[in-house]
């Protein structure tokens, strides 16, 4: 994996082999969360995580 890479105010680090992501934890410096080729999938998931489960739209 790269070193970290910062992005839209969240971290990120890329495998150097298949390019795929994973969020990145600066102060406990550790990757974190699912992984995924799409970059604003990992930043709208991290944004899901932090909301309350309350305030989430289900679908119908």
């Amino acid at each position: 994996m790269s070193w970290p890479v910062s992005y839209k105010q969240h971290s990120y680090q890329v495998c150097l082999g298949c390019g795929i992501k994973r969020l990145f934890d600066e102060k406990s410096f550790r990757a974190y969360g699912p992984y995924s080729y799409d970059l604003d999938r990992l930043i709208a998931w991290e944004r899901g995580k932090a909301e309350p489960e309350s305030a989430r739209q289900r679908p119908a």
